[in-house]
Parts: structure tokens; C-alpha cells; sequence
């Protein structure tokens, strides 16, 4: 793209900043590409933009002049600087990641405020002084290789650790020696979906993989063949010995872990992203270790929360909408699950067997409340949790009552607790120092009425001093089982600070409540998620908590589909849009990297009656010219290997072209990041800048100059 129509163009961007004039958008080349779905011609003009943006100059010029445009219409708006400046304030505090114990030794993740990257830190003992082992900081200019993953073996002597560079989903293993900080010659590359566990003596360590895809093809190609392979240390990878695979399914993958007294490998394959498993099992004490199915079928949810010896507790929904705690004996023929603790009228979130307890965390309209019971299933407790919000952790084993857990909320950082299971008794382990009074802020929940009668919770966090309606985000989910639960974030506080409200929609297709609360919002019922949201957004104005011309909608992944898609079926409704990593082509997700698990939640393009679903509601194909639409700022990154960038690059291509109003629609596209974990600190608050700066001149938030 010429240099002068860049400068033409960002000239013109700086107007529009101003003055609202239209936007003269790079020009996009249409293709002639249609295809037939069920005797539908549907046009797709932009397929070259799901080429991948290294290996094609067409796409890297395409990406280059939106990138431009994009930039000099955001480093225009009123306020993106100033606002930029206290996101930076606000995120300088010190966090503490939630410790594991292995051996006597502490090991937890610390970042002293604005640290791209976290560390990891020992402790050899609880009082000792905090002492670096991993500092990812150091390995790269940009500081965009992150530590991912990481785990200790059972005796604190050894830890293995998953590098991630430029936000991908790929991995590389590495060892560490704990008492010295050396790291061993061991490395292991093409890791992906993986836990990481040792064997019982610290020998070695398991961990899965997909097989090392062709040059240039591996941030596209389909995910096939999932394998789980044991690593001995002071070996090559080209002698890692394989445990478990399924060649004659290669759809499958494997989460595999091994029980914290090293004894048992527990294998759960499934072949989407719905909690449906088959388990396998295997005895790494026997010399031959081999895999021995133990629950057959890909049916029901089945997570381990602990192990005492070959009994093993589980939490399911087999029979149990909100799941319960089983045990099941896995050294017998037979493995049958016999109920401990029974389904509650709230949902069982996760659980844990720490000492001689088995710590249950359960989401009660969305806040966590966590219960302690017997091995028996008899209550003894409820855990002390400070204030309204949510709860982590709680990593233990039988035998010994310690662990931790976090706690936080939408105006409380998070702290660090460490607790005894034994006696039900909670101490802070790290509370951090922040910029800002947490009492100058409140959080509501709130009850709205969808479309169709349902009632939905909300939660809206303002300034105690607001009054009267304020320019509002929305932000949503919807999908895969997930659950939004509160959670402190410094951009959301920034914005709040500012004035501003923000809300979060605990719509259908999400883990809430269950089982039934996330059937409800997929498949063939995709479309009470967005009325569930849309309705939230109707009753934010019409309660007097969001700005009449002042509502901004929020999402990522697929809460940037949702937010795609709601843009399209209410443009009225909203001032802005931000949909973030979008999966916005509903008729080829399928087809790049991991799209093929989406299934579960969106269907198969390929069968008519998810066909006519998808193309109901498929962002990119459901522009609307002739519709007056709010303003739009696309997020992506160029290293998305999730959800491709080509999603978003072909769904703003098709705003651009289409008649829909004078309101920007951009796309800002991130370079050496991917969809979201391990992004440098500095490249959040910077997107972060940007997304409130243009929020706030759209829906009429006054900021700081």
C-alpha cells in the first residue's frame, strides 16, 4: 500500500476524530469467490484475508494500512494519552499468584506492578525470603515471550515450565534445577493443550502434544492427533516415550495430569469443549503402564479433586445437572462411582481433597461460596471468604491440611490466602497496596427479564458518587460452559473512575447455573444469548444506570462473535462496539487450529439444520447495509492461533464496504500477540487506551485531557 495513502488517509482519520466525517478506508479487494450451502449462494469477497499475514504480502499490506488508519484516528481522540497514563498508575501494584506446595517449597508467581511479564519465585519454607527462579522478562525485546505453564515435581527439586512467544498457543518445555536456578538441556517443542506432571520420584514428567505441523502452516492447520508422552530427564525428545493416543480418533485430545502423590496418571479425552470425558487411567507404579479405561463414553463431566491412594473423588453431572462428588475405587475391574456429596441447588463449580476434607467451590448466582465436608460427604464448614466475589485454588493433597486459595471482586484486588482444612481457619498470605480506596466503589447484582421470561442475573460496579444514568460498557460471554464471575480489573476500574458504569451480563450459555443454563444458549438456542444480552442492554437505559446515546458493548472470543452479532440485529441500541478476537465467520470456524472443538457449542456448518442457525446470526455475513450502525473498533492480533485472525480481518473488511452510517469502523491489529494469554503489560494498556478513548468519545464519557 502506497506510503502517501496511508498519510492520506490518517490525515483524514484525524478529522474524523473531530468532526465525525467520513471515513475513506483503505480499498479491499473483493474476490469472486460463492459457494453453495443447501441451494444458498453465499458470497465470500474476502477469503484471501484468512491467508496468514507472514507468508502473504497481500494480507501484511492490507493489515499495514488498516494498522495506519487505525493508529492516527486513535492517537487523535481527546484524552487517549491522559487516559493511558493512569491505566498505567492503576496497574502498578504488586500481584501474587496463588502458591503450590511441592517438598516444603513454596512456589508462586509475583509481578511488582508494571512488569510485562510475571515471576516465578521459591520459597524453602513458608517464612523464608522470596527467592527468583524464572524471570521472563529477560527473553525478549518486547516482552512478548511469556511463561505459561509451570509445574514443580512432588519434591520441589525440579520444576518443568511451558514458554510462550508472541501470544501462540504453541509451547516449549524447559527444566529447571530448583536449588541452583540452572536449567537443564531438556527441551521439548511442539506442546499444546497441555498439563504438565511428574512422575512419583521426580524422574520425569508427562505432558501432550499435537505432531510438529508443516513449515509455515502451523497457525492454521487443523489440531489432529493429540498424544500424551513421558519425557525422562537428560534425555532427547526423540526418546520421550508414548503413553496414550488414539490414532483411530485422532479428533480427540488428552488432558492428562498425575495425582499429587505421583501413583496415578488420570487421562480425560474428549473430542469438543463441552465437560464430557472419557477417563483413562494409568498405574505408574506398575513397570508396563497401561492405560486402562475406567469410565467409558464421552457423557458426562468426570474432574478429579483428589486422590487417597487408588480412591479417587470426582466431581460430576452424571445425574446431576450441577454436579456432586463421587468416589470411585481405580485399582478395581470394575470402577463403580458411588455418591459422596449429592447435587445442592447451586451449581458445583470445582473441588478439592486437601488433608482430610474435600473443599467444594459453588457459584451462587455468580459469587463463589465455598463449603468444606468430610470424606464422608458430611458438612463441617463453610471457608471464610472476605467479601462478596469469587475464589480460586485450593491445590492439595491428602494427609496435609494446607493450601491457598485467592479472593477478588470488581473493586478488590486480589489477595493471596492461606488456609488450613483442618481447623477452617484463613490468614492472608498477600494483600496488595493499591492506588485507589475500594470503598469509593459499589457493586450491584441486578435481576433483568429477557425476551422470552427468563430471569438473568447482572452485575454493575459505579462510583459511589455516580448519579443518575452514565455512559456505559456492556460486557458478555454466552458460551462453552463458562461462568463470569467477579473478578478486579485496573482498566475496568479506570474506566469507572472516570464515571462511567460497567456491567456484566451473566447470560445463557455460560456455567452459571448449570448444565441447563448452558444448553440454553447453544446450538439451536444461540439466539437467547443474544436476546439475553440485548435485554440487558434495554434494561440498563431503562433503569437509569446507562446514558440514553451512552451504551458501549464489550466482548472477546466468543463474546466477539456476540457482540458481532448483536451489532447486526440491533444497531440502535448501542453507541460503540469493541468485539475482541472474534470468531466472526460462523460458516468456516471448523476449519483453522482449534475451531474443530467449537462444535460442541456452535454445531456443523456442514449439517443443514446447524447451517440455517449459523447463518442466521454469522457476523461477517449478517452486515446489514442501509442500517445506521454504532461505531466499531475490531480487535485481533496477527499471532491468534486460536481463533485465526482472518475472522476479524474479513468481518471488518465487510463493515468497511457496507452502508451502514459514518461512525468509524476500524480494526486495530496487534503485532506479536495472540488471543490474549501471555500479552505483555504494556501492550494491555495500551489496547486498553485505545478501547476507552474510543468508548468514551462515542459514548459521550468526559475524560481527562
Amino acid at each position: 500500500m502506497p506510503r502517501s495513502f496511508v498519510r492520506f488517509v490518517s490525515a483524514l482519520a484525524m478529522s474524523a476524530a473531530a468532526t465525525a466525517a467520513p471515513i475513506a478506508y483503505p480499498p479491499t479487494e473483493r474476490g469472486p469467490v460463492v459457494e453453495q450451502h443447501f441451494g444458498e449462494a453465499v458470497a465470500d469477497p474476502y477469503r484471501w484475508l484468512e491467508n496468514d499475514v507472514r507468508a502473504d504480502p497481500k494480507v501484511k499490506a492490507w493489515v499495514e494500512a488498516e494498522n495506519g488508519l487505525t493508529r492516527s484516528f486513535l492517537d487523535a481522540l481527546p484524552g487517549r494519552a491522559a487516559i493511558a497514563a493512569r491505566l498505567k498508575a492503576l496497574w502498578n501494584y504488586e500481584r501474587v499468584g496463588v502458591p503450590l506446595k511441592r517438598g516444603g517449597r513454596y512456589f508462586f508467581l509475583k509481578n511488582s506492578g508494571l512488569q510485562n511479564q510475571s515471576v516465578l519465585y521459591v520459597r524453602d519454607s513458608l517464612t523464608g525470603p522470596d527467592r527468583l527462579l524464572i524471570d521472563p522478562n529477560a527473553w525478549a525485546t518486547d516482552g512478548a515471550t511469556a511463561l505459561a505453564e509451570w509445574e514443580p515435581s512432588r519434591d520441589g527439586t525440579h520444576l518443568v515450565y511451558a514458554v510462550q512467544d508472541g501470544g501462540t498457543d504453541w509451547r516449549t518445555l524447559r527444566v529447571l534445577d530448583v536449588a541452583t536456578g540452572n536449567v537443564l538441556p531438556d527441551e521439548v517443542h511442539w506442546a499444546k493443550f497441555s498439563n504438565l506432571g511428574w512422575d512419583a520420584a521426580g524422574r520425569g514428567f508427562f505432558y501432550s502434544r499435537f505432531p510438529e505441523p508443516k513449515a509455515a502452516a502451523e497457525y492454521q492447520t487443523l489440531n489432529l492427533d493429540h498424544q500424551v508422552f513421558y519425557h525422562a530427564l537428560g534425555t532427547p525428545q526423540s526418546a520421550d516415550r508414548l503413553v496414550f493416543s488414539t490414532p483411530d480418533q485422532p479428533k480427540l485430545n488428552h488432558d492428562a495430569t498425575t495425582t499429587r502423590d505421583g501413583r496415578w496418571l488420570f487421562i480425560k479425552s474428549s473430542e469438543g469443549t463441552d465437560d464430557r470425558y472419557q477417563v483413562t487411567v494409568v498405574d505408574l507404579a506398575a513397570p508396563d503402564w497401561k492405560p486402562r479405561t475406567i469410565i467409558k463414553g464421552f457423557d458426562n463431566n468426570w474432574s478429579l479433586a483428589g486422590n487417597d491412594g487408588a480412591t479417587f473423588y470426582l466431581v460430576t453431572d452424571k445425574d446431576a445437572p450441577r454436579q456432586k462428588i463421587v468416589a470411585m475405587d481405580a485399582a478395581a475391574a470394575t470402577a463403580t462411582p458411588r455418591e459422596i456429596v449429592p447435587e445442592g441447588p447451586s451449581k458445583l463449580d470445582s473441588a478439592s481433597l486437601v488433608g482430610a476434607r474435600l473443599i467444594a467451590s459453588y457459584l451462587v448466582d455468580a459469587k463463589s461460596e465455598a463449603k468444606l465436608f468430610a470424606l464422608d460427604g458430611k458438612p463441617v464448614g463453610t471457608v471464610p471468604i472476605p467479601a462478596i466475589g469469587s475464589v480460586d485454588g485450593f491445590d492439595g493433597q491428602a494427609g496435609d491440611p494446607e493450601t491457598f486459595f485467592s479472593f477478588t471482586s470488581y473493586n478488590y484486588p486480589t489477595w493471596i490466602l492461606r488456609y488450613d482444612s483442618a481447623h477452617n481457619r484463613a490468614i492472608v498470605f498477600a494483600k496488595p497496596k493499591v492506588a485507589f480506596d475500594p470503598e469509593d466503589y459499589k457493586v450491584d447484582q441486578v435481576f433483568y427479564t429477557s425476551k422470552d421470561g427468563t430471569r438473568v442475573p447482572m452485575f454493575v460496579v459505579r462510583r459511589k458518587d455516580a448519579k443518575g444514568p452514565v455512559p456505559t460498557i456492556l460486557y458478555g460471554y454466552g458460551g462453552f460452559n463458562i461462568s463470569l464471575t467477579p473478578g478486579f480489573s485496573p482498566a475496568v476500574l479506570g474506566w469507572v473512575e472516570m464515571g462511567g458504569a460497567y456491567a456484566v451480563a451473566n447470560i445463557r450459555g455460560g456455567g452459571e447455573y448449570g448444565k441447563a443454563w448452558h444448553d440454553a444458549g447453544r446450538l439451536a438456542h444461540k439466539q437467547n444469548v443474544f436476546d439475553d444480552f440485548i435485554a440487558a442492554g434495554e434494561y440498563l437505559k431503562s433503569a437509569g444506570i446507562a446514558a440514553k446515546d451512552g451504551l458501549v458493548i464489550n466482548g472477546g472470543s466468543n463474546g466477539g462473535l456476540l457482540i458481532g452479532a448483536v451489532t447486526n440485529q440491533r444497531p440502535d441500541l448501542f453507541a460503540a462496539a469493541l468485539p475482541e478476537v472474534g470468531v466472526m465467520d460462523m460458516l468456516r470456524f471448523d476449519q483453522f487450529t482449534a475451531g474443530r472443538y467449537w462444535t460442541d457449542d456452535y454445531g456443523f456448518p456442514e449439517k443443514q439444520a446447524d447451517y440455517g442457525t449459523l447463518r442466521t446470526y454469522s457476523p461477517y455475513q449478517n452486515v446489514r447495509s442501509g442500517a445506521a450502525y454504532p461505531a466499531i473498533l475490531v480487535m485481533t492480533a496477527d499471532t491468534d492461533d486460536r481463533v485465526v485472525p482472518g475472522h476479524s480481518f474479513k468481518y471488518a473488511a465487510a463493515l468497511q464496504h457496507a452502508d451502514i452510517g459514518d461512525k468509524p469502523h476500524l480494526i486495530r491489529i496487534e503485532t506479536r500477540a495472540g488471543h490474549g494469554s501471555g500479552k505483555p503489560t504494556d501492550k494491555k494498556i495500551a489496547e486498553y487506551a485505545d478501547m476507552w478513548a474510543f468508548a468514551a468519545r462515542w459514548s459521550g464519557l468526559k475524560v481527562p485531557e
